[in-house]
Formats: structure tokens, sequence, C-alpha cells
């Protein structure tokens, strides 16, 4: 249990990104996530909206308490708080961490556009944060608290996107989007901001660590003001495309 929870360093060499170890950790998180959602998401199709928001109650708790074990397991393990300003809600997939929460248990336009976040941005985190996590799994072993906790911490992210999708949860009103970007935007410019001052590298907006954003800050050569407003503008582009995309489908449903 030390070894695996990472007490006095681990002693295992990390078997790295994309081995296949790493493969069928998250493969196999992937499946169950994924079968989850589908079982659930049919089960509460035609449910109420109270009855469908309560999938969410209980992901929202199990999301935050994994997150302030892990910050907790951290902070003894290092014997300081580093690891509490190192895990702020600033990247991407931890987010959720407080969207879900919204999504659960607020009310109102807020609770809409924060399914809607959820929805849009949960089975992103889950499949990148996992199967693009080349920082983790190339200083982490595979069977380890770090790789492990960060496997299912996305993994709920995931389930409650596609739970959302499935179940017809989602509103998606055109006129939540403007709070869809207000939430990434805001969280965008307080993760920069925490970047500068700690520093450290939320939303991967100063660097690419390892994982799929090494492409772009390779395209324009680490350009301290580019790359940052590039990363701003993928996530704004995705959330465009998911809402187009969103409307073509149901508008094809509805001429059916």
């Amino acid at each position: 249990m030390k070894e695996f929870f990472g007490f006095g360093g681990y002693t295992r060499t990390p078997e790295g990104f994309l081995s296949w170890q790493h493969l069928l950790l998250v493969g196999s998180l992937l499946c169950v996530m994924t079968v989850l959602a589908i079982v659930v998401g049919r089960r509460n199709k035609l449910k109420t909206p109270k009855e469908k928001n309560r999938v969410l109650a209980v992901a929202a708790p199990l999301i935050v308490g994994l997150e302030l074990t892990n910050i907790t397991i951290l902070c003894f393990r290092t014997s300081s708080t580093d690891p509490i300003l190192h895990n702020l809600p600033f990247f991407l997939c931890s987010i959720q961490f407080i969207t879900i929460p919204l999504a659960a248990y607020s009310k109102g336009r807020l609770k809409e556009a924060a399914i809607d976040f959820v929805c849009i941005f949960g089975i992103l985190g889950a499949v990148f944060g996992m199967i693009g996590a080349g920082q983790n799994y190339n200083a982490y072993p595979v069977l380890s608290w770090d790789n492990v906790v960060s496997g299912l911490t996305h993994s709920i992210s995931g389930f409650s996107s596609l739970y959302i999708m499935i179940s017809g949860y989602a509103s998606m009103k055109k006129r939540n989007i403007g709070i869809s970007f207000g939430i990434l935007l805001g969280f965008c410019v307080a993760a920069y901001i925490a970047n500068v001052t700690i520093p450290y590298n939320y939303m991967f907006l100063m660097r690419g660590d390892g994982t799929p954003y090494d492409i772009l800050y390779n395209l324009v050569n680490g350009n301290p003001v580019l790359y940052p407003l590039g990363v701003v503008a993928l996530f704004l582009i995705y959330i465009s495309v998911f809402y187009w995309v969103f409307y073509m489908v149901r508008r094809k449903k509805n001429a059916k």
C-alpha cells in the first residue's frame, strides 16, 4: 500500500506513455464508463428531470470526494502545501469538480448551463485526459495512486457527459451559450493568473507538457502570446462545433 500511494517515492520504473499497461488501464476505465452511461442513460431516458438529476447528485460528491482525498494524500506525501496550489480546479478536466456539482445542485439557467457544460467537455476531458496524459504515465507507474485516481475522476466526468447525452438531460438552449463561454473564459483567466503567480501550467496555457497541446505549442514555436490564445481559441471553437452538431442532429430527428 505504501508503494501504491507513493509514500517515500515510487521504486518502480514507470511503464511509460502508450505502454500496454497504460492502454489497458485507460481502456478498461473507458469501457466501464461507457457501458454504465449507456445502461443508466437509457434506463432514465423517459424519466422526469428530477429523477435524471439523481445520477449527477451521486456523481458530484464522488468526484469531489476523490479529489479532496487526492490532495490530502499528496500533502501528507510531500509534507507541504504544494499539492493544494498544484491541484486547483483550473485544468479543463478539473473544472468538472465544480460544474458537476453545479449541474446537480443549482437551479435555473445556471443549472441548465452547467449541465450543458458537463455534456460538452466531460467526454473530451475523459478521453484526452486519460489517453493523452503523457506527463503522468511517463512520471508514475500505471498502478499508482496518481494515475488511478486521475483515471477515476476523468471517468466520472466522461460518464456524466455521456449520461447527459443519452438520457436527453441536456437542454442546449441558445440563450445559455453565453454562460458556457463565460464559464470557460472565467476559468481560463483564473488559470493564467495562477500560472504566472505560482507558477504552474493550468489549462496547459504555458506549454504542452507531453500532451496533444504540444502540437499547437510547436506550431507557434512556443510563443508566449500566441500559444495561450490558441489554446483558448481551440476551446471556444470546440464549444461552437459541439452546439452546431447538436442542433444539426436535433433538426434531422425532428424532420423525420
